[in-house]
């Protein structure tokens, strides 16, 4: 048998050999030339859509713990594959579509390594929803198969009846899973996730009386889903009392989640000081807006459904007037429709008093028309649809979130500005006053997340900052609000950072184009770069990017 030294020194020109192939097979990928290929973008991004979501069994999907697992160790793949593309020679338009692409990606990293709604928020199994919403995509975290029961025109066909029970009849079976998955120790989620799952009970009853009908197998599926419903809220305030930990994600995290996934060029700081900013200024120019106007008779608020109609109807008629002869946009003849689908019904009041929206539009109905371009967008994504297979559809996680809010939030107080209220000086008011509003639930939002203010804190918070008393602090919006914020991190600033970050494009954009500039070709501009955030906007629409982009 050889000594040990002589073996050793026999086995060592072999064992750096292997070493070296090992190295060179792990470094492969890294080494090789990277794609400068726009089509192995969208190609990829077709397969991350298709890998984002869950696995479904039986129409169920799943959520557990192994899978959640499996699919965090599986992004990192995807991550990788996204980062061997070289976007740096691509136009401008494509490199947006990349870091769009890229800020999804960091958004299920942050869901798995942060969030974690499957396993914390009760809220997040609801499944029915009877509403549309006015954004691109649902608010929130909304779990994957969510039906949305407004696309199902009534009276229900008998193939719609049939497929609408096999969706509602995995209700059961989901709720049951999420008693499992639901494992962590975040009181206000907890807490305010029953009401949400009470309003699902509340929501089958009322379709069921709608929709059902002569559908026996539906009028079935929707009452043991009801039923399902119900015992899960028992079992939820079962467990409440065990519940005790923080819901907020933290300032750290919140600034990534900014950075990384929403793309705001702001920090968590940044954003409480800009708020305070903005409640002072809402604060003041209503003041001042009330002295100008003290010795004007208040404005009453609609008293009929044929008033309701009447006014609500000529509104959208002076509102795209405006538009179209002080040319603030290109007109387009679905933009009058979209607003007149969503007016909505008269509500009277309950016990003197009006949800917050409520009390602004049955003062002015003019004023919300203007936060109605949620409606122009939405249709404008249907009707002429963005090249972009990218930017045709809705980006994941509300990172639209800056523009979409921030526009309608910003058209409120630009269309003021732009003499829309100039012969009604009372309307005026109602601007500062939702705005006032918008910063102060964003406060609530960042104390929430910073874990320096609970739920109730911070809804308290909103209501003693709304003028006027019309957010009072145990109505159903303002709970409804800051919930929402607490689900989705950042989505309660926003309104604001989006309005302010548009209104900095617009002085930018304007400083470029000297006397070519025009209001009509700025909104213009705008609209044609799509649903995305701002500050990707600004780089497509100036050529300047944001630093980290």
């Amino acid at each position: 048998m050889l000594p040990r030294r002589s073996l050793l020194k026999l086995l060592l020109p072999a064992v750096v050999l292997l070493s070296a192939l090992g190295c060179a097979q792990n470094s492969a990928p890294e080494n090789k030339p990277k794609s400068t290929r726009y089509e192995d973008l969208t190609a990829l991004f077709a397969e991350w859509r298709a890998f984002e979501r869950p696995p479904f069994i039986a129409g169920v999907p799943d959520y557990s713990a192994a899978a959640m697992a499996k699919q965090q160790r599986e992004l990192a793949l995807y991550q990788r594959r996204l980062a061997n593309l070289d976007p740096n020679g691509w136009p401008v338009a494509q490199q947006v579509d990349y870091q769009l692409v890229k800020a999804e990606m960091n958004g299920l990293d942050f869901d798995h390594r942060v969030r974690r709604p499957w396993s914390c928020n009760p809220a997040f199994y609801k499944f029915v929803f009877p509403e549309q919403s006015d954004t691109p995509a649902r608010e929130g975290p909304v779990i994957h198969g969510a039906i949305d029961l407004w696309t199902y025109p009534l009276p229900l066909s008998q193939n719609h009846a049939a497929e609408l029970a096999a969706r509602i009849g995995a209700i059961p079976k989901l709720l049951q899973q999420a008693q499992t998955n639901l494992v962590e120790n975040a009181r206000d989620l907890w807490i305010t996730g029953i009401p949400v799952m009470k309003q699902q009970s509340e929501e089958l009853n009322e379709f069921a009386r709608n929709a059902s009908g002569s559908h026996a197998e539906l009028a079935s599926t929707i009452q043991a889903s009801r039923e399902a419903t119900e015992a899960f809220c028992v079992w939820l305030e079962k467990e409440a009392p065990k519940k005790n930990g923080p819901s907020g994600v933290g300032i750290e995290n919140y600034d990534w989640y900014l950075k990384h996934v929403h793309l705001v060029p702001y920090t968590w700081q940044d954003l409480v000081t800009i708020m305070h900013r903005e409640l002072a200024r809402a604060h003041a120019a209503l003041r001042l807006e009330e002295h100008r106007n003290r010795k004007l008779p208040a404005l009453a608020p609609i008293a009929t459904v044929e008033e309701f109609d009447r006014r609500m109807n000529a509104a959208v008629t002076e509102y795209m007037a405006f538009l179209n002869e002080q040319e603030i946009v290109s007109v387009r003849d679905y933009m009058d429709q979209a607003l007149r689908e969503r007016l909505g019904k008269f509500s009277p009041a309950q016990n003197g008093r009006r949800a917050f929206f409520h009390e602004v539009n049955y003062r002015d109905a003019v004023v919300m028309r203007t936060h109605g371009y949620h409606w122009f967008d939405l249709a404008r994504m249907q009707r002429e649809p963005h090249a972009s297979p990218i930017r045709r559809v809705p980006s994941l996680y509300n990172i639209f979130d800056s523009r979409a809010e921030g526009l309608a939030t910003g058209m409120e107080e630009m269309m003021m500005h732009a003499g829309l209220f100039d012969k009604r000086p009372l309307a005026r008011e109602l601007i500062w006053i939702m705005l006032a509003q918008r910063a102060a639930r964003a406060l609530g939002d960042l104390n929430m997340h910073a874990n320096r203010a609970t739920i109730d804190e911070a809804s308290k918070f909103a209501s003693d900052w709304t003028p006027r008393g019309w957010l009072p602090v145990d109505s159903d919006l303002v709970r409804f609000e800051q919930h929402l914020y607490l689900e989705q991190p950042t989505y309660g600033t926003s309104y604001v950072i989006g309005k302010i970050q548009i209104e900095q494009l617009l002085m930018e954009r304007s400083a470029q184009l000297g006397e070519a500039f025009t209001l009509k070709r700025f909104m213009d501009e705008l609209n044609a770069v799509g649903v995305i955030p701002v500050s990707l906007m600004r780089w497509e629409m100036t050529g300047n990017a944001a630093p980290g982009l």
